[in-house]
């Protein structure tokens, strides 16, 4: 969006980083900011370089960078593969300002500016006289109107040359220059500390100016904007009728030159000026004319008719009566279908010219519209300049004062109407005929008025400057080079004598010429400060000037709110954060913003206050302005109460100079006497000092209907300034005002009264206005005291509800006399006992962030003896899942929960994060109005259960409760407003230290990972903890490095193995916390790929304690309760044990550990640990063993009471090998033994007891495990590293062996005989070609009990992919991949089956019980859904072919992961939970019964880095 733009200070490094959305493209970014030493050219744009520190994996750290060390505006884009502009905006940079010898710099908030009419400053040498008052009372900028010889209207802004100084500022005998005025502005700059500004007026010229007589091309005129001839015509008749009215033609029919009948003009206008002009004549045709011509064209050739057309009149270039024609081909298409003979080629004409009269009809039409709407406008006019009670009154109707100002130069003198004409006919004189510029209300201010297409001059809506020719440019400076170049050069001089330019009419000045002005502007000025006063009315058209022009603040007036209430909110919308606000990191984004301000009392081409409120508001509005954090201003007068607006067209006097010793009536003298000027001088200091002490947060607080409290607070020292301001919109005099003032309620210490001031009458005579000098009220004055004491305030008193509690002093405050046009200003600090706990709690702060040094204090008692960091770093993983995470669940277990903040929710966990997710959120956008920050502001509940819920536990988390504990005790008492932005400090610090003790604490391949990686891992830690009860079945006694803790019930050693959660919140606590399959599908990447090598030795143990009927549990039920109905779990189990051993030092030596038997037969009851205890390698031989010899029981227990939703064949368990293939096989219809286990529940639709998906036969996943296990078995036994080489099988009698070789090879050469579907129809290994739906595809089963099961398209065949390459043929299993890309993979996960199927559904809702038997009660959970975990198989199959392909393959490839990973980071970055779902709806929406984090999502796409981390190691 290119009118978004941002605000970086100069000197800030300003990175570029993609968005998770362009992560994994090819994304150029393109700038037009200058590679350093190089100048800047706007049309030239280069590519920068992308930085990616960590060098790999994926693109969340990738950026690139800009040293931001000149201002202006410049422009970025960006282009995303193929497009050269898929976006972008703006980059403001900030001018930085420099005062003094030093050149000390003024802070763009801390200026304070005052505006003078130039032509009322007097000779040069009188300047500095006039410019003395600014400085006396505590301006340090001017801004001075223009300063070039003026025209003959005399208007501050109508300027005769650009480039000449105005000779009126040359006393006789001397001729100053630019030169001359340049050195006085510098020696302002350098003495006074004072900078100066000017206008440059850029879209009209004075009507005399003598270079616009030589090249009237720089106009719009009437040879090259002939589209005006008629707005000109009608404008030399009002002017007639206007000089006929003021001649008195009219007065005997009623109509004099005091105009006192509307009514009577009105009807004069419409007949004796518009109707005889036949303005319509220049929009139709000539009919005679145009016929003659179609018919010559009609004997001459019989056209085709094509279709149907519309005549459309084409408009004359030079704008002749009747000059326009139309397309005479098109004429023939459409009325010369018969020229069969003369008679023929009549009725053609006929019917032509009907139509044509038709066109002139509606054209006659068209202009009357115009005419109607130039009346009203005109009789609008009138009315406001001559009959409105807030008009002008002009009086009666001269030549002088015609009945409407004139749209256009006429430099001939007067001569009849029909003359006037004539002149048309010459361009050497029409060319002189040029349009005034003005304004058009409501308009668009980036359409150009008086362009072709506009109408504004013809329909008299230009509110007109009769004294300026409106300049015409062109789109370049080809178009018209005299003007480009002259303006240019004003611009130049501009810029080498002033510090900065205000934009006059900006909103109305072309865009693309100001924005080549300003360029050369800012090549003699680098630092130029740019100000400007739109009235757009829009804050997106405001951006667009402000981003193309690099304007620095945009004007705003107080005058422009309607009430004190409108006024307060403007101080609050111009700058400064709310009082309170949170520290942003030091590396955040930088968001959109809009331009800063200039708040004004009032501007100088605006309506006197005076005349609009009353005397008595000038000076609390003025301190209500100045209590704004930007820059803030005045023009000269106010402070002198001067009771009129000083004109900028007709003042001619000179302003007041200053003497100290003047009396209140001295002519042509000011001081501190005079008006408000005491009162502003204290104004301005200080708002100055607020700006350079970093009060720059800010309060508004409306006391009453007229009375504004504003609070500028500074973050750091906590000290804070609170002006009170009672406003007099309306005349005391004559309004009731109440009498009382309500009290106010101050937070902390006043130290004193900073100022208090009153707009008080005095006996100086009244106010009458000079011949001579601008004068202001001489009997109004400020009653002016500074830095009292509270007691010695004459305004307001202490009240009796001082209040000292635990969080501070909250003062009274009582009115006794702050009358409207009163304000006061307090300083206000915190109390001694709360200025302590501050400065205590930043000493620890600063362990985290140095900003906080700032304000320090050292406690001496020392409550925090030790840093977080050293705390951190002595706790353990499974401590570190205690401190960050443990959902409400897990919390309930040990007795507790989550916290609950009643007016809002409960929070996600109990640690850390469960807090960060929620300050993460509130933070950027400083939502301190939160149900969270009003939580922490009421009370200290809070703060209790974070330190009491660590302190409760035993060890080094205890210690770390302490230091909350202590930390939070400085924090209980300071004042509750600063609670949550110290609290956010407190956590914030104290998770970052956490997150690093994590990172530390794992792999090289985390610590240096990229910040994807680290979130990803963060589940690790998320997922792995010890509950109250273990959730793993004890390890053997004899096994080393295994944990215990104390129970504190039975005071008895146990064991405490951290366990992997399924997923979160359902499996994360009792018995459904730990589950076979999703265990060993998550471990690798949560736990091998993350260095946690004894935990997962641990888990893989504890489960092959488990073992029984050759497999392991799915359901572990801490394995007293466990359920052996997977038949996939063993081989996940199989397939970490292989990945242990490959990426572990030493990880063979698993295979020799002892493992505790807790079913040492099928039939025992469970056994102690250490009653039997096997080497590992036993109990994987045993499983494989078991696996080919056939498993088949019947489930212990089997009924209702173990599964109420499953049928009584359900709990047959079967799980073999086919001698002939190798592959395993098993389940039956009635049960679902691998990971896609829906069974049906609902009786309504009449699915209880069905599996969805039984998947029985031969999953192609087990398939490809069982592969990768036998391949693994084999080679190890030939390294000596396992001591078996087969299996034996008894069948019939004998014993039959099975080598892991020829296990092997079986599975090799029947696996894509078996499993591929051909795209040949004709394939002889096809046995079902009926059921076939898709082909070059891999079936997701092998012999299912219903055949076409086996032939849907599921994302199962890539996890045999990635485990068993070798069975798959390079180009098919591209060719698959590429099926199942287009297919199934959803924005997150992939869809679970082909969404051609006829039972998919991609919706889940297990609450959903109606009678369609394929979606009732979640029957669809593997039907459609898109699931996560399968994704990362998917990407790594993907990454592994396409590495067989060749490079390009590869490179797109990688692309395209890193594009789907992107998805998973902007999911991680705006989950509260900080993890991945188990499953999305279709399309990647929200599925509400998903899990919201889950251990084998996190995993599997943690693997996917991890591979895209090998590649590119290789």
């Amino acid at each position: 969006c290119y009118n978004k733009f941002t605000y970086p200070q100069k000197f800030t490094p300003l990175q570029f980083r993609l968005g998770p959305t362009l992560q994994g493209k090819r994304v150029r970014v393109h700038t037009n900011y200058p590679a350093r030493g190089k100048k800047f050219n706007s049309q030239e744009f280069r590519v920068l370089e992308w930085i990616n520190p960590t060098g790999r994996e994926d693109d969340s750290d990738k950026y690139c960078k800009l040293d931001l060390e000149i201002s202006g505006s410049y422009q970025y884009y960006f282009g995303c593969g193929d497009e050269e502009k898929t976006g972008g905006g703006y980059i403001v940079v900030d001018p930085v300002l420099r005062v003094g010898h030093e050149r000390n710099i003024l802070p763009l908030d801390s200026v304070t500016i005052q505006t003078y009419l130039s032509k009322c400053l007097g000779p040069l040498d009188e300047w500095l006289d006039r410019f003395r008052v600014a400085k006396k009372t505590g301006y340090n900028m001017i801004h001075l109107t223009p300063l070039q010889k003026l025209g003959e209207s005399r208007s501050s802004y109508s300027i005769a040359d650009q480039l000449e100084l105005n000779p009126e500022f040359s006393p006789p005998g001397k001729n100053y220059t630019w030169t001359d005025v340049g050195n006085l502005i510098e020696k302002i700059r350098k003495e006074w500390n004072m900078l100066c500004i000017t206008d440059v007026v850029y879209n009209h010229t004075a009507a005399n100016s003598k270079w616009l007589r030589l090249h009237p091309e720089c106009g719009y005129n009437l040879v090259n904007s002939p589209h005006l001839k008629p707005a000109w015509i009608l404008d030399r008749a009002l002017w007639h009728f206007s000089c006929d009215v003021a001649g008195g033609k009219y007065s005997d029919s009623g109509l004099t030159p005091l105009i006192e009948n509307e009514k009577q003009l009105k009807v004069r206008v419409a007949w004796d000026v518009f109707s005889p002009l036949k303005l319509w004549e220049f929009l139709q045709v000539n009919v005679d004319k145009v016929v003659e011509q179609f018919k010559k064209m009609l004997q001459a050739e019989g056209p085709e008719v094509k279709g149907k057309h519309k005549l459309k009149i084409i408009q004359d270039l030079q704008y002749k009566r009747f000059g326009n024609t139309v397309d005479m081909k098109m004429a023939l298409e459409m009325f010369g279908r018969f020229t069969n003979g003369p008679a023929a080629i009549q009725v053609c004409c006929d019917w032509f010219k009907k139509s044509l009269e038709e066109l002139n009809v509606e054209c006659y039409k068209e202009m009357q519209g115009h005419h109607e709407k130039a009346i009203n406008c005109i009789m609008g006019t009138v009315h406001y300049e001559r009959l409105a009670a807030n008009g002008p009154k002009l009086g009666p109707v001269t030549r002088k004062q015609p009945l409407v100002t004139r749209y256009f130069t006429f430099p001939f003198e007067d001569m009849p109407m029909e003359k006037e004409q004539l002149l048309l006919q010459n361009p050497d004189d029409s060319c002189h005929f040029l349009a005034h510029n003005g304004w058009v209300m409501g308009d668009d201010p980036l359409r150009n008025f008086a362009e072709p297409g506009s109408n504004v001059y013809l329909r008299r809506e230009l509110v007109c400057w009769g004294d300026s020719v409106k300049l015409r440019y062109g789109n370049k400076p080809e178009d018209c080079p005299y003007l480009w170049a002259h303006m240019k050069k004003y611009t130049e001089i501009m810029a080498k004598h002033f510090f900065g330019v205000r934009l006059d009419n900006c909103h109305s000045t072309p865009l693309h010429v100001a924005e080549y002005m300003l360029r050369s502007a800012r090549e003699h000025r680098l630092d130029l400060y740019v100000v400007a006063e739109l009235f757009t009315e829009s804050e997106e058209l405001d951006n667009a000037f402000v981003t193309r022009l690099g304007i620095t603040s945009l004007i705003r007036e107080a005058m422009s709110a309607g009430d004190s209430h409108e006024q307060g909110r403007l101080v609050y919308r111009f700058g400064g954060e709310p009082v309170g606000s949170f520290i942003q990191p030091n590396i955040r984004p930088l968001v959109p913003g809009i331009a800063h301000a200039m708040f004004l009392d009032v501007t100088h081409d605006n309506e006197c206050p005076i005349k609009v409120r009353s005397v008595y508001d000038c000076l609390p509005t003025s301190a209500i302005v100045s209590m704004a954090c930007c820059a803030t201003g005045s023009t000269r007068g106010y402070d002198e109460l001067v009771p009129h607006q000083i004109s900028v067209v007709k003042e001619e006097r000179l302003y007041s100079r200053w003497n100290a010793d003047a009396l209140p009536s001295s002519a042509g003298e000011v001081n501190l006497q005079s008006g408000i000027m005491a009162g502003k001088l204290a104004l301005n200091r200080l708002h100055k000092d607020l700006a350079e002490k970093g009060f720059t947060q800010v309060y508004v607080d409306q006391l009453d209907e007229d009375t504004v409290a504003v609070t500028r607070h500074c973050p750091s020292t906590h000290r804070s300034v609170v002006t009170v301001s009672r406003t007099a919109f309306k005349n005391p005099k004559r309004h009731h005002y109440r009498e009382r003032v309500s009290p106010m309620f101050i937070p902390g210490q006043i130290e004193e009264v900073i100022l208090e001031a009153h707009m008080v009458e005095r006996d100086a005579g009244s106010y009458v206005k000079h011949e001579k000098y601008i004068n202001g009220m001489p009997e109004y004055t400020v009653e002016l005291w500074e830095h009292l004491q509270l007691q010695d305030s004459k305004t307001v008193k202490q009240g009796e509800a001082t209040t000292n509690g635990r969080s501070g002093f909250v003062q009274e405050i009582v009115f006794d006399r702050l009358n409207p046009g009163s304000v006061i200003a307090f300083r206000v600090s915190l109390d001694p006992k709360s200025q302590d706990n501050v400065g205590f709690l930043r000493t620890q702060l600063s362990q985290f962030n140095r900003l906080y040094k700032s304000g320090s204090l050292t406690d001496p008692s020392c409550i925090c003896a030790f840093s977080a960091l050293s705390l951190m770093s002595k706790l353990s993983l499974a401590d570190l899942n205690m401190l960050l995470f443990r959902c409400d669940a897990e919390e309930k277990d040990d007795g507790g929960g989550c916290y609950n903040i009643p007016s809002w929710m409960v929070l996600k966990y109990g640690g850390l994060q469960g807090f960060v997710s929620v300050l993460s959120d509130i933070r950027p956008k400083n939502d301190l109005g939160h149900p969270f920050c009003d939580n922490l502001r009421q009370g200290d509940w809070m703060l209790d259960y974070i330190s009491s819920r660590l302190m409760n536990k035993g060890g080094a988390l205890r210690e770390v409760g302490k230091w909350f504990h202590a930390i939070f005790t400085y924090l209980q008492h300071i004042p509750r407003y600063l609670v949550p932005c110290y609290f956010d400090a407190i956590i914030a610090g104290a998770y970052a230290t956490a997150v690093d003790a994590v990172f530390k604490n794992m792999s090289s391949f985390v610590q240096s990972g990229s910040t994807l990686v680290k979130q990803l891992v963060l589940g690790s830690v998320q997922m792995c903890g010890v509950g109250w009860v273990p959730a793993l079945p004890p390890l053997s006694p004899a096994l080393e490095d295994v944990p215990y803790r104390l129970n504190p019930n039975t005071k008895q050693e146990e064991q405490c193995c951290v366990s992997l959660a399924a997923g979160l919140p359902h499996f994360s606590s009792g018995i459904f916390r730990c589950w076979g399959r999703d265990t060993f599908i998550a471990l690798h990447g949560l736990l091998l790929i993350t260095g946690r090598h004894i935990e997962a030795r641990n888990i893989i143990l504890a489960f092959a304690g488990t073992l029984r009927h050759g497999l392991i549990p799915n359901l572990l039920g801490e394995g007293t309760s466990a359920r052996f109905n997977s038949r996939d779990a063993v081989w996940w189990w199989l397939q970490c044990i292989q990945d242990y051993c490959a990426m572990i030092p030493q990880g063979i030596s698993i295979l020799s550990c002892p493992v505790s038997r807790m079913y040492p037969t099928d039939d025992s009851e469970p056994q102690p640990a250490g009653t039997v205890d096997q080497p590992l390698y036993d109990v994987i031989q045993e499983a494989l063993q078991r696996h080919m010899q056939g498993i088949e029981f019947r489930e212990r227990n089997a009924g209702p009471q173990i599964d109420s939703k499953m049928r009584d064949e359900g709990f047959n368990i079967e799980a073999k090998v086919n001698p002939d293939t190798g592959f395993v096989y098993g389940g039956n219809r009635f049960n679902c033994g691998t990971w896609m286990d829906k069974m049906g529940e609902s009786d309504k639709a009449g699915n209880r007891g069905i599996p969805a998906t039984p998947r029985d036969g031969s999953a192609v996943e087990i398939v490809g495990l069982c592969k990768s296990t036998v391949r693994w078995l084999m080679r190890l036994n030939k390294n000596g590293h396992f001591p078996y080489s087969s299996v034996s099988v008894h069948r019939d009698g004998e014993i039959h062996t099975v080598s892991y070789e020829e296990w092997n090879q079986r599975i090799q050469d029947n696996f894509e005989k078996m499993f591929y579907v051909s795209p040949d129809p004709e394939d002889p290994n096809e046995q079902h070609p009926d059921l076939v739906h898709k082909r070059g595809i891999y079936k997701d089963s092998y012999g299912a009990s219903s055949p076409w099961c086996d032939y849907q398209l599921r994302p199962n065949f890539t996890i045999a992919m990635v485990v068993a390459p070798e069975l798959f043929t390079v180009e098919r299993a591209w060719a698959a991949l590429e099926v199942a890309e287009k297919k199934l993979l959803g924005p997150l996960g992939m869809k679970t089956l082909d969404p051609d199927d006829m039972v998919y559904c991609g919706v889940y809702d297990n609450a959903l019980d109606n009678d369609n038997y394929n979606l009732a009660k979640g029957f669809n959970y593997h039907q459609g859904p898109e699931w996560l975990w399968p994704v990362g198989y998917f990407l790594r199959a993907k990454l592994y072919f396409a590495k067989q392909m060749g490079q390009e393959v590869y490179d797109h490839t990688v692309y395209l992961v890193k594009n789907v990973l992107s998805r998973h980071h902007i999911h991680l970055e705006r989950s509260p939970w900080k993890g991945l779902p188990e499953l999305t709806n279709e399309n990647g929406q929200f599925c509400p019964f998903s899990c919201e984090t889950q251990a084998w999502s996190i995993a599997t796409i943690l693997e996917v880095l991890h591979d895209l981390c090998e590649a590119e190691d290789l």
